[in-house]
């Protein structure tokens, strides 16, 4: 496996650009009300959240419920905070 060249990509256009808008998805227990808790976590870290763009899925036998929602940042380190804040919580199993 080779590293990615981020300076490379950045260059050539590729990659996140901030500002931006971006995609979160968050994965979790079913009863934890993951469509509200996640816009709540990204909006303490100062995010924008576009709440219209909150939907979910649930996994097959029902137990867990994937929830993927848009926010805007302005940069890198908000984007990161954005993941590390959603899996702090006890009740969010990983991001995306």
């Amino acid at each position: 496996m080779h590293e990615i060249d981020f300076e490379q990509a950045k260059k050539e256009g590729k990659g996140f650009q901030f500002p931006g808008e971006f995609e979160i998805t968050a994965m979790g227990e079913a009863g934890a009300d993951l469509p509200r808790r996640v816009p709540r976590i990204l909006e303490g870290e100062g995010l924008h959240v576009l709440h219209e763009t909150v939907s979910q899925r649930a996994s097959r036998e029902g137990k867990f419920v994937s929830v993927t929602v848009s926010f805007r940042c302005e940069t890198r380190e908000q984007y990161d905070g954005a993941h590390a804040a959603l899996r702090a919580d006890p009740a969010i199993r990983y991001t995306l």
